[in-house]
């Protein structure tokens, strides 16, 4: 019988934090479905920002790659506030450097 009650405390604690962080989100301004965005965007992030440090190898149909994960990157970091990304910003910054010099060189190849 104990530890049924447990388990029904611990769900409810469990419960009460999801509620918590979901308040938490919506009184920064956001929207739920902006921040999960958000946070799949900083994994996008860490795989381009490895593959931004060799991009002078990119063939065509990866620089094609590169360049609308980055956009979905932008997209999603521009829902959010920058506080929550500040940590994020060089890796952001040398993204978006890289970004603009692959599609410079695909303007003028054009």
């Amino acid at each position: 019988m104990e530890i049924v009650q447990l388990i029904c405390l611990l769900v409810l604690i469990i419960i009460g934090l999801i509620v918590f962080a979901i308040m938490q989100i919506r009184a920064a301004g956001m929207k739920i479905k902006d921040f999960m965005d958000f946070i799949q965007a900083n994994e996008i992030l860490d795989n381009l920002y490895e593959v931004s440090k060799r991009y002078n190898n990119m063939s065509q149909n990866q620089q094609i790659v590169f360049l609308m994960e980055a956009e979905k990157v932008f997209s999603a970091f521009d829902k959010v506030p920058d506080l929550l990304w500040e940590e994020e910003y060089q890796k952001y910054s040398q993204i978006l450097d890289i970004y603009k010099n692959i599609k410079i060189s695909r303007w003028n190849e054009q």
